[in-house]
């Protein structure tokens, strides 16, 4: 798969392709078929580079569409398949009983009867780009008859529908799965038991991402430069480009299976989206009324019926596949997914706009100048994202989240709201310019750290009294504080300046909540045993700078602290109103704070034999094998890094814990694509993936970036065709 023989065996290899074994699930294609997918092939050039990357270049859309898919089912093809077994409600087929309900939720919103129409209903440029799209998964299955799937064996167009948007985690998982079982099943344990104490201590660790953009003005080249810095679960997306004959030409992170790069940026422009606190999703609560088994909902005077509709989920038992039928019901907002009471029932409301979302998802990856991508924009089908934008005439730009439904603001829309008021109905969408939104700030730079925007560009912010309430729903967090920090007051920013702001090690967390430490330390009588206790931690974290660093001590200690005091006050900061930092640093006592102290430093000492730990021996990336739920070993090789979870306001996020069979703290989630973009004349990048391009432990490209991951040391990015001269490790047609 990532061995490289020369370039003229593959030429060779293709001039005698038709004497090649054809595998099973190849021969069972048709004649017709086969040769259109060889024709498509020969249309399609891949280049992988020296890390693996592919870069695909077809004379169509739908060519590199044939080839990206290709391309990343020969890197992944595990994730792709998960990615629309998931989409599709069709975990319990390989997974069991466990996975019923996640299945009957995916399944109350997609319908695949349903998606074949609107696949029929699309533009004709986009049907194509569905059938490419699953003729490279396709192609790549006959070409491999080793690759058993799971459960999709084969791909039709339409599933492009049911995965439109490369966010991970959609709408959808809003709604929980144990209220569904509640409803419509016996309840029971959904899972293992988990290691409840581990789970405690790490249960509240943030998601999102970073995005930045910095004008002209602020930079010593005088061009636009844009940070794309995604926060997901590691490997979640491929590193690709897509270039055709048809204007397209875009390069960046791309979510397994997807026909868009996701996040990235083309010649003229560059997108990074954040995950957006859009409240986008609203319950009802429905009035029930139950004549002689039939069910209605009260609506304004009306009595109106619930429809009820039949969904059968097959799963996987030991005996073979069997199968379980769920009579559903849905009201006029949507379907029910659980009952406050016997006469109450809560239906839900959320975006629906496949065949949008999929069009915006693409299109934004043509476009050429703000103008251009901003009437991507207006197709409104975008609910959980805000998008950083930057441009090569200088244009920089934040968009919000671009489906909000208008809605009357005299009703909580963060609760549920009585469905039998017609005043609690959607008033159609608001438009881009009724949202949050900035082009050019006079502070000459912007960004978004999935905080809330009204501090998106210092001074030159949206106003959070100029909109509705519902349009925001999040918070300003340390990493928001953090990203102000190294953007405000600061001129010439270039590539490398703008990838060091990214890598930051200052920790905004502890400034509120070390210096009442301290304090308690000093504050508190010699004859108090616990300030004997941590009298030499206390020294070190006075004179600590709040730097996270690999061989830093205090860092260890800090982090273990700040632990210890959200298992312990997170609950009571909660139902106070504060957050954890607030709450320590106004509500607790001296002593208090000390045993908290002491509490982490006895634990470090009973993980790691010393509470002088340097933080790097401690925090480690580790990728062992390929599967979807990482193992970790603390016998095996791992490698240092230095930032910690964004919890603390590091910008360059790394979620780790301890595992069960652990006591090194291993990264699951956080930084997981790194880019910097220069738009001039030319675009100038340099990115990183956590570990490789490749999911197969045997390829050289599985792991190869680690280390520079770990660092944050980025990689140039080969754009254009002529970077890749000395730089190409393979060039071939899909399927030789």
């Amino acid at each position: 798969m990532t061995n490289s023989p020369h370039l003229n065996w593959f030429r060779a290899a293709f001039l005698i392709s038709s004497l090649l074994f054809i595998g099973p699930a190849f021969a069972a294609s048709s004649k017709a078929e086969i040769a259109r997918w060889e024709r498509q092939a020969r249309s399609v050039t891949i280049i992988r580079d020296d890390w693996g990357i592919a870069h695909v270049y077809g004379k169509t859309d739908a060519d590199a569409v044939f080839g990206a898919e290709y391309a990343q089912a020969e890197d992944d093809f595990n994730r792709i398949e998960t990615n629309y077994i998931v989409a599709l409600g069709r975990q319990a087929e390989s997974e069991g009983e466990l996975k019923i309900y996640q299945d009957l939720r995916q399944k109350l919103f997609i319908d695949p009867e349903e998606l074949k129409k609107q696949y029929a209903q699309s533009p004709a440029w986009l049907q194509k780009l569905m059938a490419a799209f699953a003729d490279g998964l396709n192609y790549y299955l006959a070409k491999h008859p080793n690759v058993k799937p799971r459960v999709i064996t084969r791909f039709e167009p339409w599933m492009a529908l049911s995965f439109t948007e490369g966010s991970i985690g959609g709408d959808i998982e809003r709604i929980s799965v144990r209220d569904l079982e509640a409803f419509y099943g016996k309840l029971r344990a959904l899972g293992p038991p988990v290691d409840q104490d581990v789970e405690a201590r790490f249960n509240v660790e943030p998601t999102g991402s970073n995005g930045i953009a910095i004008a002209p003005s602020n930079t010593a080249g005088h061009h636009a430069l844009l940070l794309i810095n995604p926060h997901t679960s590691f490997f979640f997306r491929s590193e690709l480009q897509m270039t055709s004959q048809e204007g397209l030409n875009a390069y960046g992170a791309s979510t397994w299976g997807q026909f868009f790069i996701y996040q990235g940026f083309n010649e003229h422009v560059g997108w990074m989206h954040t995950s957006s606190g859009v409240d986008a999703v609203d319950e009802y609560i429905e009035t029930m009324v139950n004549k002689d088994g039939r069910f209605f909902y009260k609506y304004g005077g009306e009595e109106r019926p619930v429809t009820a509709g039949q969904i059968a989920i097959s799963y996987k038992t030991a005996q073979g596949m069997a199968e379980k039928k769920f009579t559903v019901y849905r009201t006029g907002h949507g379907p029910v997914i659980r009952s406050l009471d016997g006469s109450h029932w809560v239906s839900v409301r959320l975006m629906q706009e496949n065949i949008k979302a999929l069009m915006e998802s693409y299109t934004r990856s043509k476009a050429h100048d703000y103008k251009s991508y901003r009437q991507t924009m207006e197709l409104m089908a975008n609910s959980s994202n805000n998008t950083i934008f930057a441009d090569s005439d200088g244009d920089i730009a934040y968009f919000h989240g671009n489906f909000i439904p208008r809605r009357d603001t005299s009703f909580d829309w963060t609760k549920p709201v009585d469905g039998s008021n017609p005043a609690t109905e959607w008033k159609g969408l608001l438009g881009i310019d009724e949202t949050p939104h900035l082009l050019n700030p006079k502070s000459g730079w912007l960004y978004n750290a999935n905080n809330w925007p009204w501090s998106a560009a210092g001074e030159s912010s949206p106003r959070k009294e100029d909109y509705p309430v519902y349009v925001e729903t999040g918070v300003e967090s340390a990493r928001g504080l953090h990203a102000i920090r190294v953007l405000r007051d600061k001129k010439d920013f270039t590539l490398d300046s703008l990838m060091a702001a990214a890598y930051d090690s200052y920790l905004p967390w502890f400034e509120k909540t070390l210096p009442v430490l301290i304090k308690a330390w000093d504050s508190e009588p010699d004859s108090a045993a616990v300030k004997g206790k941590v009298a030499e931690q206390a020294r070190l974290l006075r004179g600590w700078d709040l730097r996270w660093g690999v061989a830093s001590v205090p860092t260890s200690l800090a982090v273990f602290w700040g632990e210890d005091l959200r298992l312990h006050y997170g609950s009571a900061a909660r139902a106070a109103g504060l957050s954890v930092e607030d709450f320590v640093a106004m509500k607790l006592t001296p002593e208090q704070l000390l045993q908290s102290l002491a509490a982490a430093s006895d634990r470090l000492q009973a993980d790691f034999g010393t509470w002088k730990k340097p933080w790097g021996e401690i925090n480690r990336f580790q990728r062992l094998n390929g599967d979807l739920a990482q193992l970790f070993n603390d016998a095996k090789p791992s490698i240092a890094v230095g930032f910690t979870s964004s919890m603390w306001g590091s910008l360059a996020s790394f979620g780790a814990r301890p595992y069960p069979d652990t006591k090194k703290w291993y990264g699951t989630s956080g930084n997981s694509f790194v880019a910097v973009v220069e738009f001039g004349e030319r675009v100038h990048a340099k990115a990183v993936t956590a570990g490789g391009e490749s999911g197969d432990p045997a390829s050289p490209h599985f792991n190869d970036q680690a280390e520079r991951y770990s660092t944050g040391s980025l990689r140039e990015v080969y754009f254009y065709r002529d970077q890749l001269k000395g730089h190409t490790q393979r060039e071939y047609h899909p399927g030789k």
